[in-house]
């Protein structure tokens, strides 16, 4: 009898982790197909510009909505879901986020442009507060490890997001991209499937937000939003001008300027893995501070030559500068755990929307008038804040 009592325990937590499994891979598989359509826009800048006669600047507002769409309005999302506990958050957000970003060439006008990334955006702001707070939810130990692989693979989505696009463009021509939102949909279809639905709290508990947690901390917590903000500046505004500026300005074929958004990115995606490993065995704090000084060699090194060297360069800018990626979202939620959806959004949403939508059409206007090789070059000086702000986090 002792036996069999005791063989239910070992049947339940074993039945815990295999769902606890479960809700990671498919969470890591939205989070793939998520952000490989917030990839679209950056990819569709080359052939928007000339069918609707867009200059820099418009470009960089068209930026700026997506990320204010996508990112800044995440902790609404991040505030709803821990509020409503419902999985209806990241299980439609694929579906909404592939149909309206996938018919960015079907619009007539800049207008309809604006409203489609405006529409889109809202699907990818959706996904990540719930998604990044339940990936690992019931995981214990190693959760660097485990938030890298939910991390990775959405960094992958938008290494891969060039790719998708630019293929699809070739092959069924601007018009018909529309043609690529079925993946997104088909994940929606597995999501609301096999993703089960949120236990709900107490109906008390459901009443009001809880400031509390959020104002103990508040002190690291400002520091690590300001480190994903400078990081996110970077990436971001990167995503939206690297193949426009490899196109015009160093005469990269619009394939070969995708695929070099595509290898920072990919390299950036393993980035994100192993910093998520090395903050388990040495700490958060000195990977972002690694992370921060190591990538300025090899930015530099992308800007001043050309060639081999030079993709040499973006590559390993983009895989040591992404190292934080992981870590920013692990050491706030352990900050403040019970408020992970909120502080998963502030982290990898608010700071990369606010980061966004400020220096993507800044970028744009300074291209404009300086040049894209100029504008972008100047973010390298970014890493330096990033390193002295980094040494004021706690050991």
């Amino acid at each position: 009898m002792a036996s069999q009592a005791s063989a239910i325990p070992l049947i339940e937590r074993d039945r815990v982790v295999r769902a606890s499994f479960l809700g990671l891979i498919l969470f890591s598989l939205g989070h793939f197909f998520i952000d490989l359509y917030s990839a679209a826009l950056g990819t569709f800048q080359p052939l928007l510009g000339p069918k609707l006669g867009l200059n820099l600047t418009r470009a960089g507002i068209l930026g700026g909505l997506l990320v204010f769409s996508a990112s800044v309005m995440q902790p609404v999302y991040g505030y709803l879901s821990d509020r409503f506990h419902t999985r209806l958050f990241s299980a439609l957000a694929p579906a909404v986020a592939g149909i309206f970003i996938s018919a960015l060439g079907l619009a007539p006008t800049f207008g309809w442009l604006v409203a489609l990334v405006l529409l889109g955006g809202c699907g990818v702001a959706s996904f990540h507060p719930q998604a990044s707070a339940r990936a690992t939810h019931r995981l214990t130990g190693n959760r660097g490890h485990w938030m890298a692989i939910f991390i990775s693979a959405g960094t992958l989505g938008l290494a891969a997001g060039p790719l998708y696009f630019s293929a699809l463009v070739t092959w069924l021509g601007l018009p018909r991209t529309y043609w690529a939102a079925l993946p997104g949909i088909v994940i929606t279809i597995l999501l609301l499937a096999l993703l089960p639905e949120h236990p709900r709290p107490a109906p008390h508990l459901r009443k009001h937000f809880d400031w509390q947690p959020l104002r103990a901390v508040w002190k690291p917590l400002t520091v690590l939003y300001f480190l994903v903000f400078i990081r996110s500046t970077i990436q971001v505004v990167f995503g939206q001008f690297l193949p426009l500026y490899l196109n015009r300005e160093r005469g990269f074929a619009f394939t070969n300027a995708a695929y070099s958004l595509t290898l920072y990115l990919a390299a950036g995606a393993i980035g994100g893995f192993l910093g998520g490993r090395m903050a388990d065995r040495f700490g958060g704090r000195r990977i972002i501070l690694i992370s921060m000084v190591g990538c300025l060699p090899f930015s530099a090194l992308f800007f001043l030559t050309t060639g081999p060297a030079s993709m040499i360069g973006l590559a390993l800018t983009g895989l040591i500068l992404l190292f934080t990626i992981p870590v920013n979202v692990v050491m706030a939620q352990e900050l403040v755990p019970t408020q992970a959806g909120t502080v998963s959004a502030l982290m990898m949403g608010f700071a990369w929307g606010m980061a966004g939508l400020i220096f993507i059409p800044l970028t744009g206007w300074a291209g404009d008038h300086f040049t894209l090789h100029h504008s972008l070059a100047a973010l390298s000086l970014f890493p330096v804040i990033g390193f002295f702000l980094a040494l004021k986090l706690p050991k």
